[in-house]
C-alpha cells in the first residue's frame, strides 16, 4: 500500500480525532510541517496536546491551533515567541508542562525507541522533579523522566522518497527525527518527493519505518521569527 498522498488533508484522513495527543517537529519557526497544521487547524479537531519544543507565534505555525482554542495542553520547553500562548497560560485556559529542552528531546526519542524512562541530572532539586521519582546513582541524584508516544507526529523534511525515508535540511533537521519516532501514526510533508533509491542511504536522517504517510508540500513560506535590520551607515 503506497505512503504516498496528495496533499496533508488526505494524509491526516481518519487520523485525527479529539483529545489526541500530536508531536510536532520543529524548532521556533524552522522546520515546521506548515500544510500539517493548517489541515488540522482546517479540521477543526480540539482537546489537543501537543508535543513540541515551542508553540509557533501569534498567527503562524501552531499559533494558528491556539488561536482556534483547539490545544488544551502544550508540553514544550521554550515558548516566549507567542503573546497569546502567555494569556491563555495565565487565564488558566491552557495546561502547559514545561520541559528542559535536552530532557524533551530525549523523552521524545526514548518513547519511538520503546524505552519508557530514563534517568537525568538535568532538574533535580527543582519544581521539574515536583512528583517524579528521584533516586540516587554513585553519589548524585537523578530524576525520572517517561519516554513520549503520541498518537499522531507530523514533521517537515527536504527530501523523502516513496517509502518515506526522510532527509532534512541544515538545522531545520532539529526536533523533527524525535518526533517522527514517537508518533504511533506519522505524516511528513516533503519539499522533494523522489522515487525509491534516490537518495543516498548513508545520508537518510529518518527510516521510513518510522513514517507512515507522506505528501509533497506545494508551498513553503518559511517565516523568520525575528528579523534585526542595521540601518545603513
Amino acid at each position: 500500500m503506497s505512503k504516498v498522498h496528495k496533499n496533508a488533508a488526505e494524509a491526516l484522513a481518519g487520523v485525527l480525532k479529539d483529545g489526541m495527543t500530536i508531536a510536532a517537529g520543529g524548532f521556533g519557526l524552522c522546520g515546521i510541517p506548515e500544510h500539517c497544521i493548517e489541515a488540522i487547524k482546517v479540521a477543526g479537531v480540539t482537546g489537543l496536546t501537543i508535543v513540541s519544543n515551542n508553540a509557533g507565534v501569534d498567527g503562524f505555525g501552531l499559533g494558528k491551533l491556539m488561536e482556534k482554542g483547539q490545544i488544551r495542553k502544550m508540553i514544550s520547553s521554550y515558548v516566549g515567541e507567542n503573546k497569546l500562548f502567555a494569556e491563555l497560560f495565565l487565564s488558566g485556559k491552557l495546561e502547559v508542562e514545561f520541559n528542559p529542552q535536552g530532557t524533551l528531546a530525549e523523552r521524545m526519542r526514548a518513547g519511538g525507541a520503546g524505552i519508557a524512562g530514563f534517568y537525568t541530572k538535568t532538574g533535580v532539586g527543582t519544581i521539574v522533579a515536583d512528583g517524579k521519582e528521584v533516586r540516587e546513582f554513585d553519589g548524585q541524584k537523578y530524576v525520572l523522566e517517561r519516554g513520549i508516544v503520541c498518537d499522531l507526529a507530523i514533521v517537515k523534511a527536504q527530501q523523502g522518497d516513496e517509502e518515506g525515508n526522510l532527509v532534512f535540511r541544515k538545522t531545520a533537521r532539529n526536533f523533527n527525527p524525535l518526533a517522527a519516532m514517537c508518533g504511533k501514526v506519522t505524516v511528513a510533508e516533503v519539499e522533494e518527493l523522489l522515487p525509491v533509491g534516490s537518495l543516498n542511504a548513508d545520508n537518510i536522517h529518518t527510516p521510513g519505518i518510522f513514517v507512515q504517510r507522506l505528501f509533497k508540500g506545494d508551498h513553503f513560506e518559511k517565516r523568520i521569527e525575528q528579523r534585526t535590520l542595521r540601518k545603513a551607515s
